[in-house]
């Protein structure tokens, strides 16, 4: 068991570094073909940071464990919004862009229905495969278009932000950008089988099921590099990216995760577990939509909000638990969740948001 721990924590290691060295590699790489610092970051940065997303994914569909390749994703962006959001929030105030609010929530929302309509027959197929993949060459694209009307402001931001490699350094060169790209993929592959295997091994042990694992552990460790993205945004005072980071990696991990490693597991696809549907999918979905009213309460997420959004993730970890372990209080704690907590929080955000409305309609005034 021993050896197992070391191996999930070599794997998630290996799998943090792979990202960071692939991002490099591909960055430098994009700078070097004359490819915008804003342009990369939309396209390279943040399909980088689902990087471990995709590599634990896909890799666990070729072993055949594809209740962790679906529980992975819809752990992280549970564990994306509720954890890494709350948490950011709780360390400063994060404000919101009018654009999230507009455009990359609603994404984020259209993609989380599509996954949940697509898993209704208890499949995804290569052809649900085929059609995220092409939605997310499609979000890409439309991104980096959209990207050429951004002010200047924002074209500066994202250049202090990467640092483009000067040229003559050691890594603007070819090779050495090639290398890091290949040094990066191999990693995340190492890092991936030994996340998994030692996943499953933990699973057993632990009498569990494969997706109780993923929706906890793996989505957690898979999730380390939105984690230091947001939380050091935030401390820097750069909130819209720690936002933008959350809310952008949710969207990729739907369409960059599930539909790669559907397709890299046809003909039969990947099989979705019961569990999954009747519970864990619906909250990915509430959580999605919960961001609208939250964001509209005055465009920021207030620390108050960020500690609800953690004792929420809190309050899904105990329940897996409790369901896990056959637990005697399950059906109290489900209960008193659904009749008192839930509702006392919408009642608490409805209130915020006319207060701050009325407040806003005040000043105005």
């Amino acid at each position: 068991m021993l050896i197992d721990v070391l191996l999930f924590v070599a794997g998630l290691v290996l799998l943090v570094l792979g990202a960071n060295v692939l991002v490099r590699g591909a960055s430098n790489l994009a700078f070097s073909f004359g490819i915008s610092p804003l342009v990369v970051g939309l396209t390279v940065v943040a399909f980088g940071t689902s990087a471990p997303e995709v590599a634990v994914s896909v890799g666990a569909a070729l072993a055949g464990t594809t209740d962790i390749a679906i529980g992975n994703v819809v752990g992280s962006n549970i564990f994306n919004v509720l954890f890494i959001l709350g948490l950011s929030a709780m360390i400063t105030p994060l404000v919101v862009n009018l654009q999230l609010i507009r455009q990359e929530v609603p994404i984020m929302i259209g993609a989380s229905v599509l996954l949940l309509l697509l898993s209704l027959d208890g499949q995804l197929s290569w052809s649900d495969g085929g059609i995220l993949v092409v939605l997310m060459v499609a979000y890409t694209a439309f991104l980096v278009i959209q990207s050429r009307s951004q002010v200047k402001a924002t074209q500066t931001e994202f250049d202090e932000e990467l640092h483009p490699a000067e040229q003559g350094s050691w890594d603007s060169k070819l090779p050495v950008q090639l290398a890091l790209i290949v040094l990066g993929l191999g990693l995340l592959v190492l890092g991936s089988e030994w996340l998994v295997g030692s996943a499953v091994v933990f699973a057993k042990a632990m009498g569990v099921s494969d997706v109780v694992i993923a929706l906890t552990i793996v989505s957690a460790g898979t999730s380390m590099p939105e984690v230091a993205t947001s939380i050091a945004a935030a401390l820097k005072g750069e909130r819209d990216i720690a936002v933008g980071n959350v809310v952008g990696s949710c969207t990729f991990n739907i369409f960059a995760c599930l539909g790669i490693s559907s397709l890299v597991a046809a003909p039969a696809g990947l099989q979705v577990a019961s569990s999954l549907l009747a519970f864990d999918m619906w909250v990915m979905l509430a959580v999605a939509f919960a961001c609208l009213p939250i964001f509209l309460t005055g465009r920021e997420i207030a620390r108050w909000e960020g500690g609800v959004f953690l004792a929420y993730y809190t309050a899904y970890v105990v329940y897996l638990i409790l369901d896990a372990q056959g637990h005697d209080a399950l059906d109290l704690y489900s209960n008193t969740m659904l009749s008192f907590v839930v509702p006392i929080t919408v009642i608490t955000l409805v209130v915020s948001l006319l207060h701050r409305k009325g407040g806003e309609g005040n000043s105005n005034a």
